[in-house]
């Protein structure tokens, strides 16, 4: 089984021409790093951690140490996780002051009977763990700072365009062995309420893996892939027939239709097939498969490279 990981950085409104060479090489760098991992030997769990882990601590994305803030100006933090050779997942939400939640989000898949940890059950759970506390301040970004003020300065003056914030990151892969997995953590959207919880942490909506139909992790506005459940949708759509450019359009669409909701999805299955599709202006991506990275912010522009 040739192993492939697909990442993604978020659905998006807008990448200024700044940013867009540094989160096209963050990505790049993600898919990178989850692939290494599948060569060595790894899991597909072990992959997608690995990818997202990347992403969570580059302040160009929308997790870890680059998440947007809350209405009190602080970083509140949602991730997920899941195998698809059992189904064995892991979740939290709500987290603070730590900087790789996916990671906290394995170890409930791993060391409780659980699936899902919220706030202070999950702080507590990770300094049981070990895992190492680190100031607020240091996940908040002077970018993110500028964000809120913007958007509370607009929520004053007319209703915000919810579907401009739709920034998470996700990763899924398949292993030599044939197992799928996905991973999926965000910082949620801007000026958001204390205590708000999206579709990332919740399994079939923020993602989902089984080996029998394949795994995905999406990107969007919350609220909407919440509702129609995008994640397990999709599958369902796989379960069906479908390919799974052809899921993925249908339940993009479905959430569009329904709802007005943009986002994006992330496929692969035990074939090797991939998928990336979004309804939002972009979504940054990358694949490596073959040795080979396929990648892209903006419709109808990929670029390949060699992997080093």
């Amino acid at each position: 089984m040739n192993p492939v990981v697909v990442v993604h950085g978020g659905g998006a409104s807008h990448i200024s021409k700044d940013r867009k060479e540094l989160v096209h090489q963050g990505i790049i760098r993600a898919a990178t790093a989850g692939y290494n991992i599948l060569k060595e030997g790894g899991s597909a769990v072990d992959a997608v951690e690995g990818a997202v882990t990347v992403l969570e601590d580059d302040p160009e994305f929308n997790a870890g140490c680059g998440s947007v803030l809350n209405v009190n100006g602080e970083v509140e933090m949602d991730a997920s996780i899941m195998s698809g050779r059992d189904l064995s997942s892991g979740a939290v939400s709500a987290v603070r002051c730590i900087a790789n939640p996916i990671k906290l989000a394995r170890l409930v898949m791993e060391k409780t009977p659980h699936c899902f940890l919220t706030d202070r059950g999950a702080a507590e759970f990770a300094a049981a763990m070990g895992v190492p506390a680190v100031p607020g301040e240091q996940l908040v970004t002077e970018r993110n700072r500028k964000r809120l003020e913007k958007e509370k300065c607009e929520k004053r003056t007319h209703k915000p365009d919810q579907q401009k914030n739709l920034g998470t990151v996700g990763a899924v892969a398949l292993d030599s062995k044939g197992d799928v997995a996905y991973a999926t953590s965000t910082g949620g959207i801007v000026n958001k309420m204390v205590g708000r919880v999206g579709d990332t942490p919740c399994i079939g909506s923020g993602g989902y893996a089984d080996n029998d139909i394949g795994a995905i992790s999406t990107t969007g506005h919350g609220e909407s892939i919440l509702k129609v459940n995008l994640a397990r949708l999709t599958l369902f759509h796989v379960e069906q027939g479908k390919t799974l450019e052809e899921a993925a359009d249908m339940s993009l669409g479905y959430m569009k239709s329904k709802l007005k909701g943009l986002g994006g999805v992330i496929l692969v299955n035990k074939a090797g097939d991939w998928a990336v599709k979004w309804t939002s202006e972009s979504m940054p991506w990358a694949v490596a498969k073959d040795g080979r990275v396929h990648s892209g912010i903006d419709l109808n522009k990929t670029s390949v490279t060699d992997l080093p």
